[in-house]
């Protein structure tokens, strides 16, 4: 903006000295100090309400393009979810195929597996307690 130096501050002292007179100067000087503060406190108001809007703005924008990010993401996962969806549909309808024509493997191929009908007896000393019989068993137990 401008500046004023010593100079010209004591060339505008003496000339409202001359014009107001010692008895009214310290009034008007009081008075030029009081709008001086209004009027910086007014601009502090409105650089402070500029600022908010501002970084509301940008909040905004920010909020904007998280969204975007947002529906593109939904949108390659949805097609990754369709393609995986599509892949898992075309095994099973090949496996269904094979299993059709006879060319799966048959469970006397297959190595033998314990399966949990299987009851072994464990050793008798191991366990003072007889294993239940059943899932029912289990939950009573």
């Amino acid at each position: 903006m401008f500046g004023i130096d010593f100079p010209e501050f004591v060339v505008i002292a003496v000339v409202a000295l001359i014009v107001l007179g010692p008895e009214r100067l310290p009034k008007a000087a009081r008075f030029a100090g009081l709008w001086v503060r209004r009027a910086r406190a007014q601009w502090a108001s409105v650089k402070n309400e500029l600022e908010r809007e501002l970084a509301a703005e940008e909040l905004k924008r920010s909020m904007r393009d998280t969204e975007t990010a947002m529906r593109d993401l939904d949108a390659r996962v949805r097609s990754v979810d369709a393609g995986a969806r599509k892949e898992f549909d075309e095994i099973r309808s090949a496996a269904s195929i094979d299993t059709a024509r006879g060319d799966a493997t048959s469970p006397e191929d297959t190595p033998a597996a314990v399966t949990p009908t299987d009851h072994r007896d464990p050793p008798a000393d191991s366990l003072d307690t007889p294993l239940p019989e059943s899932k029912d068993d289990v939950r009573h137990a």
